[in-house]
């Protein structure tokens, strides 16, 4: 691999505390700290992603790269470090937080010119781990490395993941938090991306009043990730708030599209290039409901439930127009772009269901149609992907009490199968309005509806094979979740087995997840 080329520009250019002490404390009026990686005997490689490797500018791996990969015996030219950033947690100020499970090993340029950081995960403490042991389980880690790539094959804008290794440590970890510690495999992943600078970054450096490296900020970062912005002067930091705020929401339309549910979205874990960041508590949609959180953490207030993504991206927004305040100085234009942002959600929501449903526009009806929709998806426990799968698959004279039976989650009875009868009807109504043929219409929902989504309950399974020695199910995944438009493997198009219902790290999770 082609280490050499890695550099490390923002270390250069913004004021850090480089002593390398890893003791946990707070460093003020700085946006990094130089840390070492803890360094690891006994690691043993998992998984790598040769494709991304090439891509990225890092090259074909070799069996001496695996030191690399743990963060062991690193080269000269690779200066590490962790970034400094503050946060909304839950709704609350949480202060200065920073990459306590993350260590960057700067960025490398590939010969396209593509800029994208390395960063390990799990690597070690950091001044920002928060009286925490920097180190990641497997679980955690087989999590990240997989959806992050299932995220990228969908089509949603997402971090990635280059390699995933045990670190031959054994970790110790509460996994619900209930006062039942145990030991777990250690594992560390290496995970990429254009930029890990997030919402708390710029919230940071606002709350300590560093106004000047705030704006060296905000120039660093649109100068480097948003080359389409060629103004000037303050018009050019309004540009880049419109732009955080279309990518943003265009990144929940997306979420939605899917069926992905964070479960943790705090400021600190929001992304300013709109990717979607920090795989922790997440799920992919089994039965639809607009209420449904997969983080223990979550409960009861459901803050972060799916049908509430969007409103909680508008306010993260609130959050870091407060902290560009200072240097943009126009309240009214801020307040514009924010109340604006619903608007362009919602209809970006709905374009994005008239593409699953195969609607060629969105008409004025369309809005009714998806409300009833939504009321009888979570009336019957309909699962999301499933619906949609056999929805394409629907013909004349079809028994539709069977033809949906197996993605459904409750016994379709005969009133629940008239009720699905009648939106069958309205929906077969409402394509015939359509002014392209019913095979545009089928491509245009095929292209927007996966036949494969990457359930908790198949990562439980997964991890369970990888801590007995096993690889072939990861092997099977990762095919699978390469080619999510295709049903590759049809044991994997199914409902949740009623025996992961209540399962611990499967239907629900906890942020140590």
């Amino acid at each position: 691999m082609n280490i050499e080329r890695i550099q490390q520009p923002f270390i250069k250019i913004f004021p850090g505390d480089t002593s390398n002490n890893p003791m946990q404390r707070n460093t003020p009026k700085v946006l990094f700290s130089t840390v070492k990686p803890a360094g690891f005997e006994k690691p043993q490689l998992i998984a790598f992603n040769e494709v991304l490797s090439e891509e990225i500018g890092l090259g074909r791996y070799e069996e001496k790269d695996l030191d690399f990969l743990v963060g062991n015996h690193l080269p000269e030219n690779v200066q590490t470090y962790a970034t400094a950033y503050a946060g909304h947690q839950f709704g609350n100020w949480a202060g200065q937080l920073g990459d306590g499970r993350a260590i960057l090993a700067g960025e490398i340029t590939n010969n396209s010119g593509k800029r994208t950081e390395i960063q390990w995960k799990g690597a070690g403490a950091t001044p920002y781990s928060r009286h925490a042991d920097g180190r990641a389980v497997l679980r955690s880690s087989v999590r990240e490395y997989l959806m992050s790539e299932a995220m990228f094959h969908l089509g949603v804008p997402t971090t990635r993941a280059l390699s995933l290794a045990f670190t031959g440590e054994d970790v110790v970890r509460d996994i619900m938090y209930n006062g039942n510690p145990q030991l777990e495999k250690g594992a560390v992943v290496i995970r990429t991306a254009e930029s890990f600078l997030r919402f708390g970054h710029f919230e940071l450096m606002s709350a300590q009043r560093e106004y000047n490296t705030l704006e060296e900020l905000l120039d660093f970062t649109i100068e480097n990730y948003f080359p389409e912005i060629t103004s000037t002067d303050t018009q050019k930091y309004k540009d880049f708030f419109e732009n955080v705020c279309t990518r943003t929401a265009n990144l929940m339309v997306e979420w939605f599209r899917v069926g992905f549910v964070h479960g943790v979205m705090n400021t600190d874990n929001m992304s300013i290039l709109g990717l979607t960041i920090d795989y922790g508590p997440y799920s992919m949609m089994d039965e639809y409901d607009l209420n449904f959180t997969p983080n223990t953490t979550d409960l009861p207030g459901r803050r972060y439930a799916f049908g509430k993504q969007g409103q909680i991206s508008q306010w993260n927004l609130w959050q870091l127009a407060n902290a560009l305040h200072s240097i943009i100085k126009d309240e009214k234009f801020l307040e514009d772009t924010l109340n604006r942002y619903g608007n362009y959600f919602w209809e970006a929501h709905d374009k994005m269901l008239c593409r699953k449903f195969g609607f060629d526009e969105l008409k004025k009806d369309d809005e009714d149609f998806f409300t009833n929709w939504q009321g009888l998806m979570q009336e019957l426990q309909f699962d999301y992907t499933l619906f949609f799968n056999q929805l394409e698959k629907l013909t004349s004279n079809i028994d539709i009490k069977e033809h949906f039976s197996n993605a459904s989650y409750t016994f379709l009875n005969e009133e629940n199968s008239n009720k699905l009868k009648n939106f069958i009807e309205n929906y077969e109504s409402r394509l015939k309005s359509n002014t392209i043929s019913r095979e545009e219409s089928l491509k245009m929902m095929e292209r927007s509806n996966p036949k494969f989504t990457l359930r908790n309950y198949l990562l439980y399974e997964c991890i369970e094979e990888i801590e007995n020695g096993k690889t072939e199910m990861l092997e099977k995944l990762t095919k699978a979740l390469e080619n999510p438009y295709k049903e590759l493997f049809p044991d994997f198009s199914t409902k949740r087995p009623s025996g992961y219902d209540d399962t611990a790290g499967c239907s629900t999770l906890s942020c140590s997840s």
